[in-house]
């Protein structure tokens, strides 16, 4: 699913390992967020034609110009060559390869998939955080937040909050500070 709207500076993109990074009231231009958008569904597309690479396990959130790979790939072969077809997209400035190795059963996906929830609803309870700017994946009890934070002490807030719900094992924080 996606929408642009023009004039708000809203845009939202599906999520899961299927979509990308969804952004609303967000700090970045029309023009740049839709140039990651665009980044983003060419990285997809290329990895759903390339044989190397079970494009529809690999979560790509773009954020300007830095390519976020999240999810679960069979083996460090089929890692790089996401990471490689994400490096050769045009508008890709960085990779960051964080897919993790083998899979999970459908227990695990469920546990994971709850356990975003729980992290999605605290962010959208707290006052000040734009939740809608941050994207939230969970693969095996390890949550990515991948967005934009306003400013430090607010990206410290959504780190905070998910570092406290019960089950988390790790956070990887990549969250882009517009006003360091």
């Amino acid at each position: 699913m996606m929408a642009l709207m023009t004039g708000c500076a809203a845009v939202v993109v599906g999520g899961g390992a299927t979509g990308g990074y969804k952004v609303a009231t967000d700090e970045r231009t029309t023009g740049d967020m839709v140039d990651d958008i665009t980044i983003s569904t060419n990285i997809k597309t290329a990895m759903l034609k390339d044989s190397g690479v079970k494009g529809r396990n690999v979560d790509v959130d773009v954020v300007n110009g830095v390519a976020y790979l999240t999810g679960m790939v069979d083996s460090g072969k089929e890692s790089a060559r996401a990471a490689e077809i994400a490096g050769q997209t045009s508008g890709v400035k960085q990779v960051k390869n964080e897919l993790q190795i083998g899979s999970r059963s459908l227990g695990e996906v469920t546990d994971d998939e709850i356990l975003g929830s729980k992290i999605k609803a605290k962010l959208i309870g707290e006052p000040g955080i734009r939740s809608l700017n941050i994207d939230v994946d969970v693969y095996r009890k390890v949550v990515y937040l991948t967005g934009i934070a306003d400013n430090s002490e607010q990206k410290q807030k959504v780190m905070a909050l998910a570092h406290a719900v019960a089950g988390v094992k790790r956070v990887v924080d990549n969250i882009q500070v517009e006003k360091p």
